[in-house]
């Protein structure tokens, strides 16, 4: 079982994420729609934040995490349909099968993401959705061979307030760039020239989340095209209904339809 990890109770009680059109987006070609009647699972619920986007239409959701489901509940206590577990999503049996799987931003921080997707997948029921969003190994190579570094050398020992500090300072240093030079079109090209497109459309603070996301996990394990494509396989999955995109150069959208009787 994967051990409890306090960074991330710490960083969802000083962060809210509030941004449904992120979410959208994260889990296109499929839509809100895609969740109406249905019982879900969400695999890591952090904050509840996609739990309250999805419970409005969903029949029921079982939002699970190991670190922060007293977070999620008290944010979410408007809505009747939810359950939460506290429990590690790699190792847990819930003891049912669900119409849909998600897990958004989730599987990459955990300790052995092909555990983790194996036991998201047992819990689908044949005929029923897996969803995934997931930072991607192409794209990220600043992320994974300077920030990731300084983090596990300096970052990581810092109290949270004075992480949340430097992501502040970081965030304000982005501006300019941002709004100047990656808004050049003939300098798309640059590292991260689709993903700061993102960031002129959020709000200063919800920023900050990001950037101090990148720097509070205390673990992430970037996922390439080749492990997407091992997941999401024809042995698994309907074959017309298999949906592996990038977001924003640096993250994978990924779907697809359980097959009947098909591998585990």
């Amino acid at each position: 079982m994967q051990r409890k990890q306090s960074e991330w109770h710490e960083q969802w009680s000083m962060f809210r994420d509030d941004e449904r059109f992120l979410f959208t987006e994260w889990i296109a070609p499929l839509t809100m729609e895609d969740f109406r009647g249905k019982a879900v699972l969400e695999g890591g619920c952090g904050g509840g934040q996609h739990t309250s986007f999805v419970a409005p239409f969903a029949s029921s959701v079982t939002a699970v995490d190991l670190n922060t489901c007293d977070l999620a509940r008290q944010r979410t206590a408007g809505f009747s349909n939810i359950t939460f577990v506290e429990a590690d999503i790699a190792s847990m049996d819930l003891g049912r099968q669900f119409d849909m799987v998600m897990s958004i931003g989730v599987i990459h921080h955990t300790d052995d993401p092909d555990r983790t997707f194996a036991n998201l997948y047992r819990h689908c029921k044949p005929g029923g959705t897996v969803v995934i969003w997931t930072y991607s190994a192409e794209g990220n190579a600043l992320v994974r061979f300077l920030v990731e570094p300084l983090r596990k050398a300096v970052l990581k020992h810092l109290p949270r307030k004075a992480l949340s500090a430097v992501s502040k300072a970081i965030t304000a240093l982005l501006y300019p760039p941002v709004y100047t030079v990656y808004m050049i079109p003939f300098l798309r090209f640059l590292p991260y020239y689709d993903y700061f497109g993102n960031f002129r459309r959020l709000s200063f603070k919800r920023n900050v989340l990001n950037v101090f996301d990148k720097l509070n996990a205390p673990q992430v394990r970037f996922t390439t095209l080749a492990k997407c494509r091992e997941w999401f396989n024809e042995a698994r999955f309907d074959q017309p209904s298999i949906s592996i995109t990038r977001y924003k150069g640096v993250n994978y959208s990924l779907s697809g339809r359980k097959t009947i009787g098909g591998q585990t």
